[in-house]
């Protein structure tokens, strides 16, 4: 296992109980707001970007932002590449300075993907990066990687022998969980969170987090999902920033002010879900 920010941050809230905010960012400004909202609330984040941002921005570029956006935090901050089944992205990104991958091997029949995240495992490990794993797709489509077909299970005997055989640093479940927006309350199999993190002493983490109840969200991390992704609320939130107040400004003119307006609803959202998920260490007088 690699010993970086992102081990000890998904180690730490295992250990103590609490869950992480993976937060999918897409530009500048959800970036650096997200990191400042954490540490106003003394809480460590992961940052994550997917295939399709990395592609649109740049690794390099990308991991510069970052790199100036947490350079003054007084607060653990990794960078995360979600769902990426794209080897040579994953290899970019570790060579630009990623703490973690993701490598989505979902779409693979068992014995290639088992050899392929072995071989990513290698990769990272010797840079120091740390590997989440997945061969159990996430339903739903996000960032044009995914599928709405219902995900094939692994019985939990497979799912343990391929983390063990990897020595991957994190694993994600499909426990009925969706990516984008429920379309009814999902029923979530957290037994099985609870059955393969006691058989391998690993984080989970929560894909399709945006839409979850706060009972789903706290029995979850109970489980042992101590790594939490949103990444649809974020987006809906910065979307709905600037049509409200657009529209309720029709004759805005200074950018400036709009774009400050947007970083208080993405600060807010932040915020909201790092208390969710039990990782502030702010106490409140």
């Amino acid at each position: 296992m690699a010993n970086n920010v992102f081990n000890s941050i998904v180690g730490t809230a295992l250990a103590d109980g609490y869950g992480v905010l993976g937060l999918n960012v897409f530009d500048e400004l959800t970036l650096r707001t997200a990191v400042e909202a954490a540490e106003s609330q003394g809480a460590s984040l992961i940052v994550q970007t997917s295939v399709k941002t990395v592609k649109a921005i740049g690794a390099k570029r990308l991991s510069d932002q970052f790199k100036l956006a947490t350079s003054l935090s007084l607060t653990p901050v990794a960078l995360h590449l979600d769902h990426c089944p794209d080897r040579a992205v994953i290899s970019e990104c570790i060579r630009e300075g990623w703490d973690s991958v993701l490598f989505d091997a979902s779409s693979l029949p068992l014995h290639i993907a088992t050899a392929q995240t072995k071989e990513v495992v290698e990769e990272a490990h010797a840079q120091g990066v740390n590997v989440e794993g997945e061969i159990e797709g996430i339903q739903g489509v996000e960032d044009g990687i995914g599928s709405d077909d219902v995900p094939l299970l692994y019985p939990i005997e497979t799912v343990i022998d391929f983390i063990e055989t990897t020595r991957i640093d994190c694993f994600a479940p499909a426990i009925g969980n969706a990516h984008g927006l429920y379309k009814q309350v999902p029923q979530l199999d957290v037994q099985r969170v609870r059955d393969i993190v006691a058989a391998t002493n690993i984080p989970m983490a929560l894909h399709g987090g945006s839409g979850l109840s706060s009972e789903q969200f706290s029995e979850l991390i109970a489980a042992g999902c101590a790594k939490v992704n949103i990444s649809t609320a974020l987006k809906k939130t910065y979307i709905e920033g600037f049509r409200s107040y657009l529209t309720e400004h029709t004759s805005a003119s200074e950018p400036l002010t709009v774009i400050e307006h947007v970083r208080q609803n993405v600060r807010r959202i932040v915020v909201d879900y790092i208390h969710e998920f039990g990782s502030s260490k702010v106490i409140s007088t």
